[in-house]
C-alpha cells in the first residue's frame, strides 16, 4: 500500500490485523502505528509486534492517511470528535466498530473523508476471518483495494451494499458462535461414545475445520459433499435423519435469520 496506517484502538481484532498486514507484506511494522489508552496493552501490542504506540489518537493520526478505528462502538463518537479537525479528503478511515452506521461516522467527520465500514469475525485473531465491507460516499476505487488487501491478509472479504452488511453480521459475524457450539456438541457425542474429553474436542474440531477446507478447495455444494459421505445404509445416513427429524437445518436458518434482525435493530437505534 506504501502508505502508513494508524489505529485508533489497539484490541484483539486491532492486533490480528496488523499481524496480518505484516505478515502478508501489506505494510512494514514502520508503516503502522497504533493509539491505546490502556497502559498495559500499550507496551504489550510495542513489545509483541514492534510498532509505535501512543496514548494520543491525534498523533497516530496526524501522519497516517489510513485510520483503522478499532475503539468499542460505545466510545466511537467522542472518538470521532477527537480527530475531527485532523481528518480530510485525503483521509480514509476504516471502521471496524459493530452496528455503527456508514452515515453516523460520516455525519461526524468533515466533508469528503473517505469512509469505509467492516464488519469482521472472530477467527480474525487466527488469520480466519470471514469479513463484508462496504464503502461511503466518498469512497474511491483505490481505497476499496486497500480494504480488500487489509481483510484478505486475515482471511476473506466481500465487497457488499451496506444494506447486506446486517445479513453478514448474522451469518459470519455470530456464525463462529453457532459453529462453536456445533463442535461443542459433536465432542459430546463422542464423548458419549466413549472418546476420551481432549480427543474428542480435537477431533470435532478438525473435522469441522477439514469439511469447511473442502467445501471452499473443491467449490462442491455442501449438499453434494454430503451425499457423499453418505453412503447407503451406512452410519452417516443415519446419523443425517436424526439430525432432519430434529429440525437442526431449520434451527441454524432462523438462528442466522435472528441475528441478522437483531443486527438490523441495533442498527436503527444508533
Amino acid at each position: 500500500m506504501s502508505k502508513k496506517i494508524a489505529f485508533v484502538g489497539a484490541g484483539n481484532m486491532a492486533e490480528a490485523l496488523m499481524n496480518g498486514i505484516i505478515s502478508a507484506g501489506v505494510a512494514t511494522k514502520e508503516d503502522i502505528i497504533a493509539s491505546e489508552i490502556i497502559p498495559e496493552r500499550r507496551e504489550f501490542i510495542s513489545r509483541t509486534i514492534g510498532i509505535e504506540v501512543t496514548e494520543d489518537n491525534v498523533r497516530a493520526v496526524r501522519s497516517a492517511p489510513v485510520i483503522v478505528l478499532s475503539v468499542k462502538p460505545q466510545h466511537l463518537g467522542p472518538v470521532l470528535d477527537g480527530l475531527k479537525p485532523h481528518l480530510t479528503a485525503d483521509h480514509l478511515v476504516i471502521s471496524i466498530a459493530a452496528g455503527i452506521r456508514i452515515h453516523q461516522i460520516e455525519s461526524r467527520l468533515n466533508w469528503g473523508v473517505r469512509v469505509i465500514r467492516v464488519m469482521p469475525n472472530h477467527p480474525c485473531l487466527v488469520g480466519a476471518t470471514a469479513a463484508g465491507f462496504a464503502l461511503g460516499k466518498f469512497a474511491k476505487n483505490e481505497d476499496k483495494i486497500s480494504v480488500q488487501k487489509i481483510l484478505e491478509s486475515v482471511g476473506v472479504a466481500f465487497c457488499l451494499e451496506e444494506k447486506l452488511l446486517d445479513a453478514v453480521t448474522g451469518l459470519s459475524g455470530s456464525g463462529p458462535a453457532f459453529i462453536y457450539v456445533v463442535i461443542e456438541a459433536l465432542a459430546d457425542g463422542g464423548v458419549m461414545a466413549g472418546l476420551p474429553r481432549d480427543i474428542s474436542i480435537a477431533l470435532a474440531a478438525q473435522t469441522v475445520l477439514g469439511s469447511a477446507k473442502t467445501v471452499l478447495e473443491t467449490k462442491k455444494h455442501p449438499g453434494e459433499l454430503k451425499d457423499v459421505v453418505a453412503s447407503p445404509a451406512g452410519t452417516t445416513i443415519a446419523g443425517l435423519k436424526v439430525l432432519e427429524e430434529s429440525g437442526v437445518r431449520g434451527a441454524f436458518i432462523k438462528a442466522v435469520y435472528a441475528a441478522a434482525k437483531r443486527s438490523e435493530e441495533l442498527g436503527e437505534k444508533g
